[in-house]
């Protein structure tokens, strides 16, 4: 989903780039907003997926404490090491996320008549 996500945001960084005239803005709008959809509902199950892996990871530290031995030891650093990929994967996918929002806000200057006002649809951090 990485790979799906930087090639979307290279293609509409570089539509936006080019900025072509015949270019139907609101189409591309419309498209980019079902994108935003699909990437944030991957960004959700990421972090749930995250959250439990995390979860299990400090209910295995916690064990590993109260009862050393080798097998809780083992299972601790196997979740730490399924938990590192996990994070590194939902950073990525949350930063991919904000970048959308951010060309959202470009494709919603193009489709917005001059002299009107639009609103911002981004999420404020």
């Amino acid at each position: 989903m990485g790979e799906q996500l930087d090639a979307y945001l290279a293609r509409i960084d570089a539509l936006l780039d080019a900025c072509p005239c015949d270019a139907d803005w609101e189409l591309v709008t419309r498209e980019h907003l079902v994108q935003i959809g699909f990437f944030q509902h991957e960004r959700l199950i990421h972090l749930l997926v995250t959250l439990a892996f995390a979860l299990m990871e400090l209910v295995a530290a916690i064990v590993t404490v109260l009862s050393p031995g080798l097998a809780p030891a083992a299972l601790t650093v196997l979740l730490l090491v399924l938990l590192v990929p996990y994070v590194i994967h939902y950073y990525h996918l949350e930063n991919g996320t904000q970048r959308l929002y951010a060309q959202y806000d470009k494709l919603q200057r193009l489709t917005v008549p001059e002299g009107s006002t639009s609103v911002s649809h981004s999420p404020t951090t």
